[in-house]
C-alpha cells in the first residue's frame, strides 16, 4: 500500500516538474526557407537548440540561423509592461479578418500577426492565444483570459462568430465598432483637452502672482503709511492666507477628490453623481447623447453578429458607463424577459429621446432592430461631433475671458495705490 502511495505521489510530483519546466523552458528565435523556398521565421520554445533543429526539420524547414531569446528582466511585473493600445487591437482585429476571409487557418494567422508586432506585451498574448486555442480551447474562451485587452462586448461576438461560422464577418464589425468608437472618444478629448490645459495653467500664473509677486507688492506699499484700497487689500489678505495655508489647501483637496471617489464608489454615490451629470445645463445633453449612440451602436453590433438579445443588454449595461443608463437597460432586459417590448422601458427611463423610443419601436415591427439601431448611432455620433464642436466654440472664448480677466483684476487691483500716490502728488 505504501509502494503504491509512494509511487502515486512521485508521479505526481514528477508531472509538476514537467509543467515547471514548459513554463521555464528558454524560446529560441530561428530563421529558415521552407520547402517551398519561402524565408519563414519565428519563436519556439524548446529544451535546447538540437531539439528546434528536429522541430524545423519535421515542419521541412531548413533552419539558417537559432538563438536563445534574450531574457526580459521585467516580463512578469504587469505594471512595467508596455500597455497594447486600443488602435492595436484595431489593426490586429482588421488583419486577422482579411487573413481569414482569404481562407488562412486561425492558428496560422494568429501565428503571423504575432511575429510582425512590435509590441512585446500585446506579441505575447496573441503567443498565449495560439497556444490556448492549439491546446484545444475556442478563440472567445482563449480571449477571456486577457480582459483588459478583449472587454466582454469583444468576446461575445467572438462566440457567436464561431458558433454561426462567420468569423471573418464578425471581426470586420468589431473592427468597424472599434474605430467608430475610437474617433468618438477622440472628438470628445480633443473637446476637453483645451479647456483643461487653459483652466491649469490660469490657476498655476493666478499660484504664482499670489505667492511670490504679491508679497513684492505688499513690502512696497508698507511704506506708504495710508490705509489700501479694498481691492488692493482683498488681494494682500488672499496671498498671505494662500502663503500661510497652501499646505492644508493641497491636502483638503486631496481629500475632497479622495471622499468624492469614495462616495461615487457608492451605489446610491454614482446614481446620485450620474443622475446630475445628466441633468447638468451644458454638459448633460452631449453626455445623454454620446450614451444613446454607444447603446446604439453596441447593441446593433451585438444583435446583427447573432449574439442572444439577452446577453446583449448584459454586455451593453456594462459598458454603458452611466448609472442611470445602465439601469435603464437592465430594465429593458426584464422586460423582454416578461415577454414585453424594448421601446417601453426604455420610455419610462426618461433617459432616451422619444425619436430614439419610436425608432427601436419601428426597428422591432418590422424585424429590423439591428438596423435601425445602427441608423440611430450614426445620427446621434453626428449629434456629439456638433455638439463638441459647439461646445468647444463657446469654451474657448470664457476660459480666455476667464484668464485675462482674474489675472487683470489682480495687476488693477495691486496698482491702485500707486495711481492713488499719483493723483496725490500732482493734486500737492
Amino acid at each position: 500500500m505504501h509502494f503504491f502511495v509512494a509511487k502515486s505521489y512521485a508521479c505526481s510530483h514528477f508531472g509538476h516538474l514537467l509543467i515547471l519546466w514548459g513554463v521555464f523552458m528558454p524560446v529560441f528565435i530561428w530563421k529558415g526557407t521552407a520547402s517551398n523556398g519561402e524565408i519563414q521565421k519565428g519563436e519556439v520554445k524548446a529544451q535546447d537548440e538540437q531539439a528546434v533543429r528536429r522541430l524545423l526539420r519535421q515542419q521541412r524547414i531548413s533552419p539558417s540561423k537559432i538563438k536563445a531569446k534574450p531574457k526580459d528582466l521585467f516580463e512578469n511585473i504587469g505594471f512595467l509592461q508596455k500597455k497594447v493600445s486600443p488602435k492595436e487591437i484595431v489593426v490586429f482585429v482588421r488583419q486577422l479578418s482579411t487573413m481569414i476571409d482569404a481562407g488562412l487557418p486561425l492558428v496560422q494567422g494568429l501565428e503571423v500577426l504575432a511575429s510582425q508586432q512590435e509590441n512585446k506585451t500585446f506579441k505575447k498574448i496573441l503567443q498565449d492565444t495560439k497556444s490556448d486555442i492549439e491546446s484545444g480551447s475556442t478563440f472567445a474562451d482563449a480571449l477571456k483570459k486577457h480582459p483588459k485587452q478583449f472587454d466582454r462586448l469583444f468576446c461575445n461576438m467572438v462566440a457567436a462568430g464561431e458558433t454561426g461560422g462567420i468569423l471573418d464577418d464578425v471581426l470586420k464589425r468589431l473592427a468597424d465598432y472599434m474605430e467608430k468608437a475610437l474617433r468618438l472618444k477622440r472628438k470628445i478629448k480633443g473637446a476637453l483637452t483645451y479647456p483643461i490645459i487653459v483652466l491649469s495653467i490660469s490657476v498655476l500664473v493666478i499660484g504664482v502672482i499670489l505667492i511670490f509677486v504679491i508679497p513684492v507688492f505688499e513690502q512696497m506699499f508698507a511704506g506708504l503709511g495710508s490705509a489700501l484700497p479694498v481691492p488692493t487689500q482683498m488681494v494682500v489678505n488672499l496671498s498671505n492666507f494662500v502663503k500661510s495655508y497652501f499646505p492644508f489647501i493641497i491636502g483638503a483637496m486631496v481629500v475632497m477628490v479622495f471622499l468624492f471617489k469614495k462616495y461615487y464608489n457608492t451605489e446610491k454615490g454614482r446614481r446620485v453623481v450620474d443622475r446630475l451629470i445628466l441633468k447638468s445645463p451644458v454638459f448633460g445633453s452631449l453626455l445623454k447623447k454620446v450614451a444613446v449612440a454607444k447603446l446604439a451602436r453596441t447593441l446593433g453590433t451585438l444583435i446583427n453578429s447573432g449574439v442572444p438579445i439577452l446577453e446583449t443588454l448584459n454586455v451593453a449595461a456594462g459598458t454603458a458607463g452611466n448609472k442611470i443608463v445602465e439601469e435603464a437597460i437592465y430594465n429593458v432586459r426584464s422586460s423582454i424577459s416578461e415577454g414585453r417590448s424594448i421601446a417601453q422601458p426604455l420610455s419610462e427611463s426618461g433617459v432616451f429621446p422619444a425619436m430614439v423610443v419610436q425608432m427601436i419601436s419601428v426597428g422591432e415591427t418590422t424585424g429590423a432592430l439591428d438596423q435601425m439601431l445602427n441608423k440611430i448611432a450614426d445620427f446621434y455620433d453626428e449629434e456629439v461631433e456638433t455638439a463638441v464642436d459647439a461646445l468647444t466654440s463657446m469654451i474657448e472664448p470664457f476660459m480666455i475671458v476667464f484668464l485675462g480677466g482674474t489675472v487683470g483684476s489682480i495687476i488693477i487691483a495691486m496698482y491702485l495705490p500707486i495711481f492713488s500716490m499719483a493723483g496725490v502728488v500732482s493734486g500737492g
